[in-house]
Order: structure tokens, then sequence, then C-alpha cells
């Protein structure tokens, strides 16, 4: 349950611009999660997260930029629950996963500070990476199939 949780408050971190721990409890408690204020305080605290400043003089939840060890972890654990497939284009990575998880996808990315990776966007299913290089996106492709623990056939990840 608590792992569950976990998963879900980086997803909606990365969705949405949550500022405020009582507005994190109250969404995950319309989800159905059973969680307190003290609850949802200490989930902020093992995730690592931080608050960044967003246009409008605001602050919203943010995954802090080094990820420890039980961090990495919890990164790997929503890319194989969102990871659909990934190909390399030249120096772009394009991974595709379940309709509507890219933002949190693309949030595990950039936190698991992949080598040579410059940036990423997301949108519904799909998330961009730049890449320094050719071999950097095909290394980091490789990479998320590994990870995630899917194989390729053809143009599709089992």
């Amino acid at each position: 349950m608590k792992r569950d949780r976990h998963e879900r408050i980086l997803e909606l971190i990365a969705s949405k611009e949550i500022g405020r721990q009582e507005e994190l409890a109250q969404i995950l408690r319309s989800e159905g999660f059973k969680v307190t204020q003290a609850t949802v305080s200490r989930d902020i605290r093992d995730l690592n997260l931080t608050k960044v400043s967003i246009p409008g003089g605001k602050q919203k939840y943010a995954v802090s930029g080094h990820a420890s060890g039980i961090m990495k972890e919890k990164y790997v654990n929503v890319l194989r629950t969102t990871f659909s497939s990934a190909e390399a284009a030249g120096n772009l990575l394009v991974v595709k996963t379940v309709s509507g998880m890219a933002m949190a996808a693309a949030a595990s990315i950039d936190a698991l500070e992949f080598e040579g990776h410059i940036g990423s966007i997301a949108g519904d299913d799909t998330i961009m990476v730049a890449t320094r290089t050719n071999e950097v996106a095909e290394k980091s492709c490789a990479l998320l199939y590994e990870m995630t623990g899917k194989r390729r056939f053809g143009e599709y990840a089992l």
C-alpha cells in the first residue's frame, strides 16, 4: 500500500502543481488512500521531495535532483508500470508510456539522471528526451528496456 501511495504521489506531482501537504492528502483521499497529514509529511520526506518555484510566485512539490538508492528503485518502479516502448531517433529518445503517464515517467527518467541526457518533454503518452549524442540515445533506449524488464519485439515492447 505504501509503495502504491508513493508511486501515485510521484505521478501526481509530475502532472499537477501541488504546493501543500493538505492538498496532496485531499487528492490521495479522494482516490481511496487512507492518509493523514502526518502520513503525507512522512511520504514527502521518504520520497525526498522538495518545493520548487513556478510562475506566479507559487511553489510546488518536485522530485529532488539527487536520487538515493531507495529512491532510484522507486523511480524504476514507476517506469516499470508506465513504460510501453522506446526508440532512438538520432540524438532523441522517444519513449511511449501508458496513456496519461508520460509526465510521471519523464520525472522518473529525469530523477535517475541518465548520463548524457540534456532534458525531456512529456505529453500524454509520449516523452521526447534530448541526448548529447546518437550513441547516448541508443544506450538509454537499451537501458530502459533492461530496467523495466521489457523486451523488444519488432516495434512493440512485451
